[in-house]
């Protein structure tokens, strides 16, 4: 297994792989769907767009971008899972009508997702430009975001429309939302435009996930047992320090198969490669180094002949399950790998909180 830590340069070769899985995936429109004949959701497309940023496809990875300029709603938000059994047009336009089955949702965390991509990508090229010209879609997309923040803080995860009724908020949505949130009005900050809103919100959102945990899955079944309401308040930043510390403590031996990753859920003998690289940056982000460079390091025993990554292994089973090599996945690792090795300028951004709350 290839162990890397701090100031390790990446192998020139290591992950080209992984690259080509991306970028044979990636669609003439920049539209990155999760694998063949896969859906095309904005929050893992913005993922697989950041991976080819730090591997230095950026024109790839602006194409990407372009495809969600392109595609953003009026109101600012965006169609989820566009190809998932739902009436589409070759340019990834709905085509049916205003309500019924099959109807993709308007997800507030998706939605969000581009001023986490914007930013990351800012970080790597400094393109102040480049910058500028995604602003108007970051700005309407986190106010539409916004818009959905209920008076205690937790934010709806989708718009309110006939087909999500559901009025309820979802920790890993949520707390997505917290570090777009950090992300965007980093971005205000250095465009020289109003942020004062978002950081109240993101305060209000913060308070919400620490210490309202009734606001969180109150029409549906808890989402408990799965591993990423358990370390993404701790990969977003919400919870920091030794809190975070004693979080991911707390449910270690249930979700983690020692030499091998995080599970998806705690039922369940499948590690999944993406959760496990999410939760490598968790443990930066909570101070547990040593932690997060052996979990990195157990990863890369999935990778298939190609060098792409499985999305996750049934170590009952003995198999890569299921048989599919997601870009999203293989964007996961290279951002974990960048968080561990700091080998580009946005490294830190997913190794730590980057920005204090507004009362802090």
């Amino acid at each position: 297994m290839t162990h890397l830590t701090y100031g390790d340069p990446i192998p020139e070769d290591f992950f080209d792989g992984a690259r080509s899985r991306i970028l044979d995936l990636q669609r003439d429109n920049g539209a990155i769907p999760w694998y063949d004949g896969g859906v095309i959701d904005p929050w893992n497309h913005t993922e697989a767009a950041m991976g080819l940023t730090v591997i230095g496809e950026v024109e790839r990875a602006r194409l990407a971008f372009r495809y969600l300029m392109e595609t953003q709603l009026k109101d600012g938000s965006w169609w989820g899972q566009l190809g998932s059994a739902v009436p589409f047009d070759e340019d990834d336009h709905y085509t049916g009508g205003d309500e019924g089955a099959g109807k993709p949702i308007r997800d507030t965390n998706f939605t969000a997702y581009i001023a986490t991509g914007a930013w990351h990508h800012y970080l790597i090229t400094r393109d102040k430009q480049w910058l500028g010209t995604i602003w108007p879609h970051v700005e309407a997309a986190m106010q539409f975001v916004v818009a959905h923040q209920s008076p205690h803080g937790d934010i709806r995860w989708a718009a309110n429309d006939p087909h999500t009724p559901e009025d309820d908020s979802l920790i890993t949505g949520s707390s997505s939302i917290y570090k777009s949130l950090e992300c965007a009005i980093h971005i205000a900050q250095e465009l020289g435009k109003s942020s004062h809103d978002w950081a109240a919100a993101r305060t209000r959102l913060g308070e919400a996930l620490r210490d309202k945990p009734h606001r969180f899955d109150r029409t549906w079944e808890s989402k408990a047992r799965y591993s990423m309401d358990w370390y993404y308040p701790v990969l977003a930043g919400v919870i920091t320090g030794e809190a975070a510390r004693r979080r991911l403590a707390s449910k270690w031996d249930i979700f983690v198969a020692e030499g091998k990753g995080c599970r998806c859920v705690l039922d369940q003998p499948w590690v999944t490669v993406a959760e496990s690289a999410e939760l490598v940056m968790a443990l930066l982000v909570a101070g547990e180094r040593q932690k997060a460079e052996a979990l990195l390091s157990w990863q890369h025993q999935w990778r298939a002949d190609c060098g792409a990554y499985w999305m996750g292994y049934q170590f009952v089973e003995n198999v890569a399950w299921p048989a599919e090599k997601p870009a999203w996945t293989a964007a996961a690792v290279i951002l974990a790998t960048d968080a561990v090795t700091g080998a580009t300028p946005a490294s830190r951004l997913f190794a730590e909180r980057t920005l204090a709350e507004a009362a802090e």
